[in-house]
């Protein structure tokens, strides 16, 4: 048998506990007082004519109560008004000085069982009542003259206000007692034989009742009986020796001071395990919320650490695209410098062979230029001889006026033939001098045309050459291509795999060569003879975070030692 499995030690008729119900359902008290209950625990039947009489008793209560109050206040109303005029009050304010007083008296009290009724109870009122109804006793037992003198005079004055508060409160343990029995608080008092039989031990009784709530006086009996009747078992088992108990065992004995019950107390050490288990059971639920918390913010830290990690290399793609486009375009751009050099050279050499023809050209026209500079002389000298010859003429024509016409006009013929001639000499040289002008412009358009032919066949040789090598390339990435394809598709690789592949092998193909490169000139190299663009349209992806990670993929193929 278990703590727990102590055997029934209280009565079979002793009520269980239960909460405080209404006087007339009360359990019956051990002493068995007669009248209360039967045996059955049914309340037994009043008859008809007591109840009607027992209905009737508040209304005589109150009828005889207000018949007393009046009469007291009638009374006391004389006496008070003849000691206010006695004190100096005046004739009007004696008549108003003795309704102050026993209006003060009611109004406190009214207010007092009103306060009650609403279950907001203010103890200042009932004493401000009380303090006022001593104050009128006093007053009109005072008003008689000397008390020690005729004590009974004094004392039939000042009665009945006492009897009118008696009344009052007598009304007002009514009111506080029903109450208390319709909210379930009305605590039984402890019958009077109890503290005259047990003196000691009633106290702590009492006590014990008060302090923990227990209202009903049988309720506390029965667990009286409860903790007596389990010590007794508790002596039985361990043959009259409490100290062999355990702690658990000995529990209720321990708690009956606290208001505990033998079951509630032997029931503590389970309930307290259960509480234990159920904290232990939170603080291990709040541990693992705080682990789940902790690893939510961790891999939320995560996400956003890749996140930035994927937006780093995303900007980094794509500046590696306009640096690989840049540098694409630099080198082009070095291509058409390396280009026009090349054709500036030619064209040096063109132009030597131009200059030469030129300077032949400027030969021929230095000597036109000579020659017209010699018929112009020679035009010069014919005029001279002409002027000479008209000097001549004149002179011989002052000096020989006596000439005949025939003379005269035979040296005018020889003059004119002489002017016609160098007339005609000068036309002469005109006519060399626009002959080697027209030999120039031709030599130098010969000379224009001879270059062109030339570059346009140096041009047409360098397409071939470059479609030629192109072919080459093309052939051999063909090759190289087939290759791998056969390599990929024996590997049974993924299509990523085959992309990332595929990228490598177009930096091999453009002149990449990783034997004698460290990983990061690898990467360096790779960046500049693959652009971003060429892997999207290689391996047939929009994306170009994606692109970026196939050419990181393709460097790391290409350190690992791939070779197609």
């Amino acid at each position: 048998m278990t703590i727990t499995d102590m055997p029934q030690n209280a009565a079979p008729s002793s009520p269980v506990s239960r909460t405080p119900t209404a006087v007339s359902d009360a359990p019956e008290f051990v002493s068995g007082a007669a009248g209360a209950v039967s045996e059955t625990g049914k309340r037994k039947t009043i008859k008809p004519k007591r109840d009607r009489f027992v209905a009737a008793l508040p209304y005589f209560a109150a009828v005889f109560g207000m018949l007393v109050g009046g009469i007291g206040f009638a009374t006391s109303y004389h006496t008070l008004q003849k000691q206010a005029l006695a004190w100096g009050f005046g004739e009007d304010l004696s008549r108003w000085f003795p309704i102050g007083v026993d209006a003060s008296i009611l109004a406190f009290l009214a207010l007092d069982l009103y306060l009650i009724l609403k279950a907001i109870p203010w103890p200042v009122l009932r004493m401000a009542a009380h303090g006022m109804t001593a104050a009128t006793i006093w007053f009109n037992a005072s008003a008689q003259g000397d008390l020690a003198a005729d004590p009974v005079k004094s004392a039939s004055h000042g009665v009945m206000p006492l009897l009118f508060v008696i009344g009052v409160e007598a009304a007002r343990r009514l009111f506080i007692q029903k109450a208390q029995l319709e909210a379930g608080t009305a605590a039984d008092r402890i019958p009077l034989h109890r503290w005259i039989l047990s003196p000691v031990a009633t106290p702590r009784f009492y006590r014990r009742m008060r302090l923990y709530g227990v209202t009903s006086y049988p309720e506390m009996i029965r667990r009286q009986q409860d903790l007596i009747a389990y010590e007794q078992w508790l002596k039985r088992k361990h043959q009259g020796d409490l100290g062999q108990a355990s702690e658990d065992e000995r529990l209720p004995m321990k708690m009956a001071a606290y208001g505990y019950t033998v079951a509630q107390a032997l029931a503590l050490p389970e309930q307290q395990e259960r509480e234990a288990e159920a904290r232990a059971e939170e603080a291990e639920r709040r541990r693992r919320d705080a682990d789940t918390r902790r690893e939510v913010a961790e891999k939320r830290a995560e996400a956003e650490r890749l996140e930035a990690d994927g937006d780093l290399e995303s900007v980094r793609a794509r500046v590696e695209g306009a640096t690989a486009q840049a540098r694409a375009h630099a080198r082009a751009q070095a291509g058409a410098a390396e280009r026009a050099a090349e054709l500036e050279g030619q064209a040096l050499e063109t132009a030597a062979v131009a200059e030469a023809l030129a300077r032949a050209a400027e030969a021929e026209h230095r000597e036109a230029q000579e020659r017209e500079a010699a018929a112009a002389a020679d035009l010069r000298a014919a005029q001279k001889r002409k002027d000479a010859a008209e000097a001549d003429r004149l002179a011989v024509a002052e000096t020989q006026a006596v000439e005949t016409a025939a003379i005269a006009e035979a040296r005018e013929a020889a003059a004119e033939a002489n002017r016609r001639a160098a007339e005609t000499e000068r036309a002469a040289a005109e006519t060399q001098r626009a002959t080697a002008e027209a030999n120039r412009k031709a030599v130098e358009e010969e000379l224009r045309r001879e270059v062109a032919l030339a570059d346009i066949a140096r041009a047409k040789k360098e397409a071939a050459e470059a479609e030629r090598a192109a072919a080459e390339t093309r052939r051999a990435v063909s090759e190289i291509e087939a290759r791998a394809a056969e390599a990929d598709a024996a590997a049974k690789l993924t299509p990523r795999q085959r992309s990332v592949r595929r990228v490598a092998r177009m930096a091999l193909a453009a002149g990449l060569v990783p034997d004698s490169l460290a990983y990061d000139n690898i990467h360096h190299e790779l960046c500049e003879l693959v652009s971003i663009a060429d892997v999207q349209l290689a391996a047939d992806v929009s994306s170009t975070d994606t692109a970026s990670k196939y050419r990181q993929e393709a460097v790391a193929l290409l350190a690992d030692g791939y070779r197609p």
